[in-house]
């Protein structure tokens, strides 16, 4: 039996992939909604007030602002685990070459992922910038975060452009996700995965300051980072809320923007202030975390337990919207509104928790982290 490594783990990075797996799940999940006309950033145009009003939410507070969190801790982790490699006298070669072949490896489970179930899959991409990331661990402090925010103007342009058309009825992007034929929507796989890291640009940014943060343990060491997580989480979660509004407005039909200047702004400043919203959320674990201690009840083992096997549970979202919600399967993505859709995807994310939990009890890695795990050392 293959066992889970003993040695003490930082909760605040566990309890921060567990908690961004549900924002995750309610993002990709409304991809999967077709058979009615699309609105503001191809989003199911809703009628109810209810489902509007979830659409307003999920826009401002998830949408760009879940993966930028999630590219922060896997660079922090890349960064921080090569550190404690090369303190414990690893050689330095032999630390990089081995976390190339985890990120070569992760290239090759987004690609199976992406083939097989969801096209807009992240682990290609997160492993191809893991390369990257090991060139920024060489950069100086002032570098890394004078490239983070220089890339931020990219990330405003690009995403400005690529919503500034005037809304369309009709599906222009993820085309394969609402395929009604499956052999169909397979050969369509392909294409949507490699147009997908178009939409994901911010991440980059978001990695540059994972890497600045391990360097200063902040995770390991949260009291002593106290006053920056404060900063960081009321500032960055600020920010995304007030710069995520307006298309949160647009997109729940409550406001409509008017004009090309109008609909570019809307995007571009919805994108890059979803980067500090993404740093803010993993700030606000980090406070959380502090606040636990070594109190964790059962709520929180759990949580933790579901960002640890991270990999697996991202992979469970997967298998079950395909089940779920594609059009030759059970459908349900063709019949469900926005509110429902978000219900679901959280429903999900909660089986995934409970099955990590119980992972976690045995003693037992995630298949996924096992098979990485196997991968990698081999």
């Amino acid at each position: 039996m293959t066992t889970v490594s003993t040695r003490p783990r930082q909760l605040a990075p566990d309890l921060a992939r567990g908690g961004l797996l549900a924002m995750i799940a309610v993002a990709n999940a409304a991809l999967y909604l077709y058979g009615r006309p699309y609105g503001v950033r191809q989003h199911i145009a809703e009628t109810g007030l209810l489902d509007r009003v979830v659409s307003l939410v999920q826009v401002t507070l998830v949408d760009s602002r879940a993966y930028p969190m999630f590219a922060a801790l896997f660079a922090y982790g890349i960064a921080a685990s090569l550190r404690r490699r090369v303190d414990a006298g690893v050689d330095q070669r032999e630390a990089r070459r081995s976390v190339r072949r985890r990120n070569a490896w992760l290239i090759a489970f987004g690609f199976v992922h992406a083939m097989l179930l969801f096209p807009g899959d992240i682990l290609g991409l997160y492993g191809a910038l893991g390369f990257a990331v090991l060139g920024f661990t060489r950069l100086r402090d002032r570098t890394l975060l004078a490239l983070a925010v220089g890339w931020l103007v990219v990330v405003g342009v690009l995403q400005g452009f690529s919503y500034s058309p005037p809304p369309s009825t009709q599906r222009t992007f993820m085309l394969s996700l609402v395929e009604a034929d499956p052999l169909r929507a397979l050969a369509g796989h392909p294409v949507d995965w490699l147009l997908s890291p178009f939409g994901l640009v911010g991440v980059l940014s978001a990695m540059l300051v994972g890497v600045w943060a391990a360097r200063r343990d902040v995770f390991a060491d949260l009291e002593a980072h106290r006053d920056l997580l404060v900063r960081v989480a009321v500032a960055g979660i600020g920010i995304a809320v007030l710069g995520g509004l307006p298309a949160g407005l647009a997109v729940g039909e409550f406001w409509t923007p008017d004009g090309l200047g109008a609909r570019w702004t809307v995007s571009g400043v919805h994108a890059v202030t979803g980067v500090a919203g993404g740093l803010g959320y993993a700030a606000l674990v980090g406070l959380l975390a502090a606040r636990i201690g070594q109190r964790r009840g059962p709520v929180v083992r759990a949580i933790a337990a579901c960002g640890e096997r991270s990999l697996s549970c991202y992979l469970f979202q997967s298998v079950a919207f395909v089940i779920l919600l594609k059009p030759y399967t059970l459908g349900l993505g063709g019949v469900l509104g926005s509110a429902a859709t978000a219900g679901l995807a959280l429903a999900v994310w909660l089986v995934s928790v409970l099955l990590a939990d119980a992972l976690a009890r045995a003693g037992r890695p995630g298949p996924a982290e096992a098979l990485m795990r196997r991968l990698t050392r081999r």
